[in-house]
């Protein structure tokens, strides 16, 4: 957690309040965040919008493309690309 906080240049304090969601989030700190940990920030907001979407109950038609998701996957950590690889 230090190495986040000092990557995305937030304090310590800060950032554990925002990760127990004492702390609301700015969209500057949402990007730092995701910088300091690899991870595409449109990938986390996918996340969260599908989590949303669950929790209403709707579905979203995943409309990314197989080969464009297959051939982007391995640009991401090891992780989130076994995440964007197709499953079948």
């Amino acid at each position: 957690m230090r190495e986040v906080s000092h990557s995305a240049r937030v304090s310590l304090g800060y950032l554990s309040e925002v990760e127990r969601g004492q702390k609301e989030a700015s969209s500057e700190l949402l990007s730092s965040i995701c910088g300091a940990l690899e991870v595409p920030l449109s990938l986390m907001l996918r996340e969260v919008s599908d989590r949303v979407a669950i929790a209403e109950g709707i579905t979203i038609p995943d409309t990314v493309p197989v080969d464009l998701t297959s051939e982007f996957a391995g640009d991401y950590p090891v992780e989130l690309g076994k995440r964007l690889a197709p499953s079948h």
